[in-house]
Formats: C-alpha cells, structure tokens, sequence
C-alpha cells in the first residue's frame, strides 16, 4: 500500500505495515507529549529535554512557600501554554475520528489541543489546565477568570516574551517574593489546577472511561508516548490480552516497542497527517 508522504525507506515500510495492521479497525488512539512538541509545548523525556523535578501534590499541599512558588510558574507558563494552536497531528486525529474510524482519544496531556483540533470523544488522563479546584469544598474555576484574578492581586507580575515552558504549561520562576497566591473565593481553600500532581493518582472514573474507549475498539494506536507512566502501561497490557494490533509512532525508544505490532520511530505529525490519509480511502 503505498502513501502520498515522502519518507526514507525504513519509515515507508513501517508506515505501510502500520496502515495494513489498522486498515478496517476501530482504533483507539493514546497520545502523549510528543504529539504537542510541534505546538511549542516541550516534552519530558524526549532528546533535548530538561531534567525537572515536578513538585509534588504532597509539597504543594503541605507548604504555603512552595504554592506561592508553584503559582508564580504556573500563572506565567500558562499564559505561553494557552495561545498553542493544535498542530497537524491533532488536526489528524480529529479527521480519523469524524470518517468514524477512530472511537476517541486518551491523552496524558493537559494541554487541551485535541478538544481544540476537533475531537470529540477526549478522555483527559492527567486532567487539564483549563480549571482549577478547590481542594477543600471542591468548587471549580475557569482558568481565564482565575488568571484576571492573579494579575488583580499581582499587578506586578509580567508575562516575558520568551519563557521556557513546561510541558504542563509552566516556567521555573526567578522570584516568587510578595505574590499573592489565590485562594477559592467560596470557602477560602486552597486551590491547584485540575491536573494529576506527581505523587497522585489517576482517578478511577476517567481510566474506566479509557478502559472503555478501547473495550469499543479493535485495534490501538499510540502516538508520542514513552509509555513510562504506568496509566499508559495498563492500557497497552488490554490491547495485548485480546490481540489487538498495537501501532507506536514515536521518535525515539518506548516501552511498547517489543509489544507492538509495528513501531515507526519518527515524528507524529507527518506519521499522524499520512496514516489518516490512507485509512480514510
């Protein structure tokens, strides 16, 4: 089967296998953030990326400095982080959902591109950047009207020109001295964005929703994932047990590559735009 795409020799026979094990399935799609990396946003692993230690749901918790700290970072990142625009491969993923060849998304992203792109069925892992909660009465928040409210408090703080993004939509910041951390306007708690910190756990609802996802599908295809959070693990080891075809695109090594039925070590957008094109024949 041939594709419209100019690739080198080893990703044409790759991408060609990939189209032949998913031609005619139902495919469930797990992406990670190598699928956004052509938005802008950073990845955590891939070659290049910093070294960073996240800040842990228990360090958040548990001291005011280190919110504050966490604030400042988030509140400058995520106004970098939200003017991304999804990029081809979202806007693939999208198109191979509405031809009614794709049952939906699991991302372990936060970014909220493929909801942008198009796609309908999102099953948000990791949660997203766009709310934030309470943690004690559990009231939520747009992230916009929270942001108005930062910058009321703060009118110090500045977004820069250029910062260093994180894949989470945050920046390491130089000072956190005399900020102002929200607190939900409701009971006065304190508040995080509507993201699985490290040191929490998935919820239980939404890997029941992606269980669910890939129970109505006959194949899975995953896309810009190491595969070394554990959630993306448990979903690889149910496609294995039904011996669903398992197609990985990723650049670099993953912890699907010996399960997977084909592996294409190469960018996802161009992989994304060329197995959406000759599935939807």
């Amino acid at each position: 089967m041939s594709t419209v795409l100019e690739f080198d020799a080893q990703t044409s026979v790759a991408l060609d296998r990939a189209i032949d094990a998913l031609s005619g399935r139902r495919i469930a799609v797990l992406t990670g953030a190598g699928v956004s990396t052509d938005s802008g946003i950073p990845d955590y692993r891939g070659k290049g990326s910093r070294t960073r230690t996240p800040m842990t749901a228990q360090q958040f918790l548990s001291s005011e400095a280190a919110r504050r700290r966490y604030w400042v970072g988030s509140h400058l990142g995520w106004r970098a982080f939200a003017s991304a625009d999804p990029n081809a491969g979202h806007d693939a993923l999208a198109a191979l959902e509405h031809a009614g060849i794709a049952t939906g998304v699991v991302t372990q992203n936060v970014d909220g591109l493929h909801l942008r792109a198009g796609s309908r069925r999102v099953v948000e892992l990791h949660g997203t950047m766009r709310r934030v909660i309470c943690t004690h009465c559990g009231q939520v928040f747009d992230r916009r009207d929270l942001a108005h409210r930062v910058e009321a408090d703060n009118p110090w703080i500045t977004t820069p020109d250029a910062v260093e993004l994180g894949p989470d939509g945050d920046v390491l910041p130089a000072s956190s001295d005399g900020f102002v951390v929200p607190a939900c306007s409701v009971c006065d708690g304190v508040l995080k964005p509507d993201v699985v910190f490290f040191g929490e756990y998935i919820p239980a609802v939404k890997f029941q929703e992606a269980q669910q996802l890939l129970a109505a599908s006959d194949a899975l295809l995953i896309a810009g994932s190491s595969l070394v959070v554990n959630s993306g693990i448990r979903l690889l080891e149910r496609a294995r047990r039904r011996r669903l075809p398992v197609v990985v695109v990723n650049r670099g090594e993953t912890r699907a590559d010996r399960a997977a039925t084909v592996k294409i070590d190469a960018g996802t957008s161009e992989i994304l735009s060329a197995l959406t094109t000759a599935l939807s024949r």
